[in-house]
């Protein structure tokens, strides 16, 4: 695979360019993940003009619409973010995931804080405007804010849909019939853990489908994010680790299955992590090989070495 690259706020990898001339820096994004990733900071704020130290900004409602006023001035500086979200396209066309700063104006991904002009009072229920324009203009692009990555299912969720998208972009175009059933072959047991539904309902529309045009693999990957955005559940992971188990049960001995059995248990009882009856699945699975289970990025979604399943 390629060089993954990832979009993110300069202020998280310790650029001093916030509004006080401060950063915000990310241990986990510039100690861990850029160990694997190539990162491609911005910050739309000094991308549009503005001096570090400066003004703050804050969003406001202005007739059922966001935006993003200085108050000390009250210049309105809505267009000139989203004209640097044009021009930043060209920087993000290759990227696989982007790190937002939490609750910033221009890149907060959510419950920024959104104030009503005339009374002043705010309501955390805004959404940056620079973060607004990426959702926008990449639907299928993995967000994540740098304080939810403090949070070991959202990060580890994060990371696993970087990957995936990172092995999408580098299929070929145009994509035959062939090329995107075997990616969705090898994704089956990641959808089964996080969306049964859209498991079952993309099954349906791959196997359907007589042509892969433009707008269908376009439709088909932001199906397939949308529904590995969700964080996979405890229960979800038991029926996907059962379903594993099922694969080698003329394999092993009487033992063997039950210490499989009592692993799966006690992750799905929570007194173990997921890794430990993950561990055991891929110790048989190189006794036992198997090339469905060998294709499937469930068992290796990501560098072993970010242990990211050891706290879910």
């Amino acid at each position: 695979m390629q060089q993954i690259r990832v979009g993110i706020s300069a202020c998280l990898l310790g650029d001093e360019v916030r509004f006080d001339g401060g950063h915000k820096r990310s241990a986990f994004c510039q100690e861990e993940l850029g160990r694997y990733v190539e990162f491609v900071k911005l910050c739309p704020e000094v991308g549009i003009g503005m001096p570090v130290p400066r003004p703050t900004i804050r969003l406001e409602q202005h007739e059922g619409e966001t935006r993003a006023i200085v108050p000390k001035t009250g210049e309105d500086v809505t267009d000139r973010l989203i004209g640097f979200a044009e021009r930043a396209q060209g920087h993000l066309t290759h990227i696989s995931g982007y790190v937002l700063c939490a609750k910033s104006p221009s890149c907060g991904m959510e419950r920024v804080k959104l104030y009503d002009p005339v009374n002043g009072h705010a309501r955390k229920e805004g959404e940056g405007i620079f973060a607004a324009q990426l959702r926008q203009r990449y639907p299928a692009l993995p967000l994540e804010e740098d304080g939810r990555l403090n949070d070991p299912l959202l990060r580890e969720n994060f990371v696993m849909r970087v990957y995936v998208y990172a092995s999408w972009q580098q299929l070929p175009d145009p994509l035959s019939k062939a090329d995107l059933l075997g990616f969705h072959t090898s994704l089956k047991l990641l959808l089964l853990a996080h969306n049964q539904d859209a498991y079952r309902a993309l099954g349906r529309e791959v196997a359907q489908m007589q042509e892969v045009t433009t707008q269908a693999r376009t439709e088909y990957i932001e199906k397939v994010m949308a529904a590995l955005a969700t964080p996979a559940t405890r229960a979800n992971h038991t029926n996907v680790l059962q379903h594993i188990q099922g694969y080698f049960k003329q394999h092993l001995t009487a033992p063997q299955r039950e210490e499989l059995t009592d692993s799966i248990l006690s992750y799905r009882k929570g007194t173990e992590p997921l890794l430990v009856p993950l561990t055991l699945l891929r110790h048989y699975l190189r006794e036992h090989p198997s090339d469905y289970l060998s294709g499937q990025r469930y068992l290796n979604p990501y560098p072993k070495d970010l242990k990211l399943r050891y706290g879910i």
